[in-house]
């Protein structure tokens, strides 16, 4: 964070902050530490107590981080908090088949070695990456946390927008974001419509401990109901988003642990030896969900609040730190030049640089989720088939590394390592 600060030029009244963030989880403090190393100040409201939110505890949720997000994390000096406690994806290995009947022999192998930049990305636990982001609030001068407490109202009006909180304080700004999930009410509040598409598939997630090594290999299984992710974590641990029918994954959620882990056996394999569960486990609906426009009057969306994936390609954090870069950039940027850093102008600007690869992404995990969660014989054959053809190519297997990895499109400067 060697950047001057910068002055902004306010226009009229005098606000409490430059920018109100809606929302505490992950891409909300991510965006004010961006904000901040170019001198924009920021006020978090957070829903949750600090406390919770900092639990050293481990309960089962951990992130796939893209090689961009990785630079992203380091460019801001949080890296070196988390590093020590992430695991490499060195290989991913993509198959087709149906529990218990193992894997089809066509499939697709990402080796990072193909690729110059190094692992596709990391796997980190929600408590180590959490951490670090707050730990990191507590020391910016330039950052207000404001935890626990709602934001009940927001308005708009010349110059400027504001928020009522739930103890019924007000705070004004130029700019509201929201970083408030895929049910955002700061969408709401500003009239931003949204588009909705259920899948009827429900996402389980734990995480387990196995005899053998993993060796920094991810595995993607697809079978009929879904897809179940095998993520490595630091040591003989994996990471498992398992993909069911919202019915059938109703009845499994249910099950005692021993239970549960009989019904995953048999599609997990016996390749990494015996499995025992740690930490908890979860259940989310899967949908796809998408704001109809990422901007209003004085109000932008980022991460789920904006748009919220399938987690078949395990990019919902990395796109939400898409965004948070681009909207820091386009902000700061603004800024210097002695902008609105509300203004539709500036706002439009980063709505223009987000919507392409938002919706590339969207359709592309929508597209995928509908090829591979069937059991057609005809489409079970031409996808195996496209998946051999695929990987014995290698300009075509690099470009999907590389898109793994994060390495395509315009990629704001925070993707690149670089300071804005």
């Amino acid at each position: 964070m060697d950047n001057p600060a910068i002055k902004i030029i306010l226009m009229g009244m005098k606000t409490d902050t430059d920018i109100i963030i809606v929302g505490g989880g992950l891409n909300g403090p991510a965006l004010a530490l961006a904000l901040a190393s170019g001198g924009i100040r920021s006020i978090i409201v957070d829903a949750m107590p600090k406390a919770v939110r900092d639990d050293p505890e481990f309960d089962g949720r951990s992130y796939a981080l893209s090689l961009t997000s990785v630079n992203m994390l380091k460019a801001l000096g949080i890296w070196g908090a988390i590093a020590e406690n992430t695991q490499p994806m060195l290989d991913i290995v993509v198959t087709d088949g149906k529990a218990g009947e193992g894997a089809s022999p066509l499939h697709l192998h990402f080796d990072h070695r193909e690729i110059e930049e190094g692992p596709m990305g990391h796997m980190v636990e929600d408590r180590y990456l959490r951490h670090a982001l707050l730990s990191a609030l507590e020391t910016e001068p330039l950052i207000e946390h404001i935890a626990p407490q709602m934001v009940t109202g927001q308005s708009v009006e010349e110059g400027h927008a504001s928020v009522t909180l739930s103890d019924g304080r007000t705070l004004t700004a130029r700019l509201i974001v929201g970083c408030d999930g895929r049910k955002s009410q700061t969408a709401m509040r500003a009239g931003i419509q949204r588009s909705r598409k259920p899948y009827h598939q429900t996402g389980l997630v734990c995480a387990i401990s196995h005899e053998k090594p993993h060796n920094g290999v991810a595995h993607q299984f697809f079978m009929p109901p879904g897809p179940l992710a095998i993520l490595p974590l630091p040591g003989n641990r994996s990471s498992i988003v398992w993909t069911e029918t919202t019915e059938r994954a109703e009845t499994i959620a249910a099950m005692s642990d021993e239970e549960y882990l009989q019904e995953l056996r048999p599609r997990f394999g016996d390749f990494l030896g015996e499995i025992t569960l740690t930490g908890a486990r979860f259940a989310y609906p899967l949908d796809l969900t998408l704001a109809q426009s990422f901007t209003a009057d004085r109000v932008a969306l980022a991460g789920d609040a904006a748009h919220g994936v399938h987690y078949i390609a395990g990019q919902g954090l990395n796109l939400g730190l898409r965004d948070v870069a681009a909207l820091a950039e386009t902000l700061i940027n603004a800024a210097r030049r002695g902008e609105d850093i509300g203004s539709s102008i500036v706002l439009d600007t980063y709505a223009q640089w987000r919507r392409v690869d938002t919706t590339t992404l969207v359709a592309s995990t929508d597209t995928i989720n509908r090829i591979f969660s069937n059991d057609n014989p005809l489409v079970r054959l031409g996808r195996d088939l496209g998946m051999g053809a695929v990987n014995a190519i290698p300009a075509a297997r690099r470009k999907l590394i590389r898109e793994a990895a994060g390495l395509n499109g315009d990629l704001p400067r925070l993707m690149q390592g670089r300071q804005i």
